[in-house]
């Protein structure tokens, strides 16, 4: 295993010693994407789901300092219970380690873990983006440069439908990072299966996704993250037409109150959750629980 300031679980080391399907899943969903108790309950469920697969979860969060790559039960209900938990990118693991802080992951601390770690495949909703407006505020996410320089399979439902999306995929191709559609030719919107704007390249099987990983393998350097881009049933999608009223309504109260920067992203999302009267909650979880199941499956097809 690659030099690291990780800890990784017993259970973590030995599948990956053997060469066994391991999934990385972030923690910030669990500590401040979900009421209490539920988060708790969800995070259950989705390493669960993972070992219904065949494979290994490995939860990723920061506990008094240390870097965990694998929770057991204690850790995944301290993160789960705990209201000091920070929320933690890449660029704060450091401070965070250095000063004996707890917190949970988000896409760019988990997949920078996962590659520390030496896993390959990861799990999340959505990814971060290019922000509305970016031309004015310069506003995107920390997940962009990193997925750029680590070699992790990300699992996701597209990014969120509150970024501006064909900016986001410009950065993503401008960045490197290849983008598979998982079953559709059109990049998912995160809430809505569909987001309108298509993808170059489309996948079926968990086994076609493993043999792109294992292209990328031969091809070597330089390293950059593959985008599977898996859309939540359209069954269990946020309705379009209310997803964008409410958007559009939200978007209009930030302009109005001034909201800018680091404070626009929660502020959206607790309208978006608010006014679907918990629709868009469950559509999210609708999304993180196929993209689970689905890495899972690729990191079987992959070992």
């Amino acid at each position: 295993m690659p030099n690291t300031a990780a800890e990784v679980s017993a259970e973590v080391r030995t599948a990956l010693d053997s060469g066994a399907p391991v999934v990385a899943l972030e923690s910030t969903i669990i500590a401040h994407g979900l009421p209490r108790p539920r988060n708790h309950e969800v995070a259950r469920e989705l390493e669960e789901l993972v070992r219904a697969q065949g494979a290994v979860p490995a939860t990723v969060a920061v506990l008094d300092g240390r870097l965990h790559v694998g929770l057991d039960k204690s850790g995944l209900e301290r993160v789960a219970s705990d209201p000091g938990m920070r929320k933690l990118g890449h660029r704060d693991l450091a401070p965070a380690l250095a000063a004996g802080a707890s917190g949970a992951t988000t896409v760019s601390g988990t997949a920078f873990a996962a590659e520390a770690a030496g896993i390959r495949v990861f799990a999340t909703g959505g990814l971060g983006g290019v922000h509305r407006g970016w031309t004015d505020t310069q506003d995107e996410s920390a997940d962009l440069r990193l997925l750029a320089r680590v070699g992790v399979t990300v699992v996701c439902a597209g990014v969120k439908s509150i970024l501006d999306v064909p900016a986001t995929l410009q950065r993503l191709e401008t960045l490197g990072m290849g983008v598979l559609g998982y079953g559709t030719d059109h990049f998912p919107g995160f809430y809505l299966a569909s987001s309108g704007e298509p993808v170059d390249w489309t996948v079926r099987t968990p086994q076609e996704v493993a043999a792109v990983m294992r292209a990328q393998d031969l091809l070597g350097a330089p390293r950059a993250a593959l985008v599977v881009a898996n859309p939540v049933p359209v069954a269990e999608q946020l309705d379009p037409e209310l997803h964008d009223r409410v958007l559009a309504r939200a978007l209009a109260e930030a302009e109005g109150e001034g909201i800018t920067g680091q404070a626009v992203t929660p502020f959206l999302l607790e309208r978006l959750t608010r006014w679907t009267e918990g629709a868009s909650l469950e559509a999210n979880l609708a999304a993180v629980r196929g993209n689970v199941v689905l890495a899972a499956r690729i990191a079987a097809a992959y070992a």
